[in-house]
């Protein structure tokens, strides 16, 4: 697989390649804390589907929980993440990398904890367990390259790995050779085959 393209520049934490959504879910990052870790989600809205509104609408709190029975449980829910990957490749950024989304929750790695303190979240459209669409691997090793250019990111972790037994996107049906392969870093640097 080819490397990506040259990344395109950031202004204040927005890449210039994704489409902004401004998410009022955020807050500021703990004085002093660089962002060093990439965290890798799985969402769809209803389960299993793609394409719509509604992960836009429930990280802008504005999602009707009424209109489907799978949304009850995401009542009072206020969350979001740095960037949102759909199965078509397009990029949406919701949160400046400089401020800290609420993506995490309860999280940690490698003995430090509060995992959006000092990570980017990144929701990829998918179903926790299921094959994620080719060509979000290339949108997400070129978003990865963009981000390791102006912040210290050094690795790249699933949900599941600094929620273990709580979480589990994005699952089994990720590809973590795909995403080593096409952003040409080590195996090292990602959690399946972190030292």
């Amino acid at each position: 697989m080819a490397m990506p393209a040259e990344p395109p520049p950031w202004r204040r934490g927005w890449w210039a390649a994704a489409r902004p959504s401004p998410s009022p879910n955020f807050g500021p990052r703990p004085a002093g804390v660089a962002v060093s870790l990439l965290v890798v989600h799985s969402i769809s809205l209803p389960p299993g589907v793609y394409g719509g509104d509604a992960v836009e609408r429930l990280f802008h709190n504005q999602l009707d929980v009424a209109s489907d029975p799978a949304f009850t449980v995401l009542r009072g829910l206020e969350v979001s993440a740095h960037f949102f990957i759909r199965r078509s490749g397009e990029t949406v950024q919701f949160v400046g990398v400089g401020e800290r989304a609420w993506h995490a929750g309860r999280s940690v790695w490698r003995g430090r904890a509060n995992c959006n303190d000092w990570s980017v979240g990144v929701e990829l459209e998918g179903l926790e367990g299921e094959a994620f669409a080719p060509a979000q691997y290339p949108a997400l090793a070129r978003l990865t390259h963009a981000l390791a250019q102006r912040y210290p990111i050094t690795e790249v972790v699933g949900h599941e790995h600094i929620a273990p037994g709580r979480k589990g996107d994005p699952g089994a049906g990720f590809d973590w050779p795909a995403l080593a392969a096409a952003t040409a870093w080590p195996r090292a640097c990602f959690a399946p085959w972190a030292a």
